[in-house]
């Protein structure tokens, strides 16, 4: 594994700093020298989209990727085309901003088999493929930890991602890895290996997993304050010929609510340290 010395595939999501706005949180990386970006939606509301994507390579960061889409499965088919409509507008909104890609959270309906949600995600996505096939746009599966399975998404292995990647067969389609989701599967390494032998291994996100969790959405750790191994499974993901961006993406109400400036100051020293 190589050591990191330096912040240049150090990609930050606007979620993390949750407090900044758009411009203050492109300020406040472009001068922490942080490389990378990845914008979540809700950012982009009420803005000039493109304007946006021309300030951050004015400030010399790379546009990551677009975060989210996904959430495809519902109990009706009127659900269903809301949610194929609106991963067709992401697609387009990441085109605008010059993202190469959108992170998709693929969604689960309660009491709903989690089959036929598998099933409705990997229709959803190929119902979305040829607007992005048209503006080049990647879709990245992004498996989520089991305690999500009921309600956030039916995608909770890289296994079960790498299932609807086989199922859609496309380039374009591939997997963003989030430790937090996975770091617990004794079948990561080969999983892994799967992956980026099949050149579907889009992204790479890092956090930490507290013990206690206090909050299973919102109390994400800073790297080195929980028990996830990050180096082990950096290495195993760059030995796979992995080289884009470690992505932090933390949801913490602790860490939201301190001192936003001293927080990134944190996230760079642990990123250095820990990561």
């Amino acid at each position: 594994m190589n050591p990191l010395t330096d912040f240049s595939k150090l990609c930050v999501h606007t979620m993390t700093t949750k407090p900044w706005d758009i411009d203050t949180a492109m300020d406040k990386y472009a001068t922490a020298e942080i490389g990378g970006i990845t914008v979540w939606r809700q950012w982009l509301d009420g803005q000039n989209i493109s304007q946006i994507g021309d300030r951050l390579r004015q400030r010399n960061i790379d546009i990551v990727s677009l975060c989210r889409g996904g959430f495809f499965p519902a109990v009706d088919q009127t659900g269903i085309d809301q949610a194929i409509e609106d991963n067709k507008q992401a697609v387009r909104e990441a085109a605008e901003l010059g993202a190469p890609m959108v992170v998709l959270v693929c969604g689960a309906v309660p009491g709903q088999s989690l089959e036929q949600s598998r099933t409705q995600i990997a229709d959803g996505i190929a119902a979305v493929l040829p607007l992005a096939e048209e503006l080049n746009i990647k879709l990245a599966i992004e498996p989520l930890h089991p305690m999500y399975a009921d309600d956030r998404s039916a995608i909770n292995t890289m296994a079960s991602a790498n299932e609807v990647c086989d199922r859609l067969s496309h380039s374009l389609v591939g997997i963003a890895l989030d430790v937090y989701h996975v770091w617990w599967d004794p079948d990561l390494p080969k999983q892994i290996e799967l992956t980026a032998d099949k050149e579907r291994l889009f992204a790479f996100h890092i956090c930490d997993w507290m013990t206690p969790t206090t909050d299973l959405l919102n109390d994400r750790g800073l790297m080195g304050e929980g028990c996830i191994n990050i180096p082990e499974i950096r290495s195993m993901v760059e030995r796979s010929g992995f080289q884009g961006f470690n992505e932090v993406e933390i949801f913490s109400n602790r860490w939201w609510n301190s001192d936003q400036d001293q927080f990134l100051d944190s996230i760079k020293e642990a990123y250095l340290k820990y990561s």
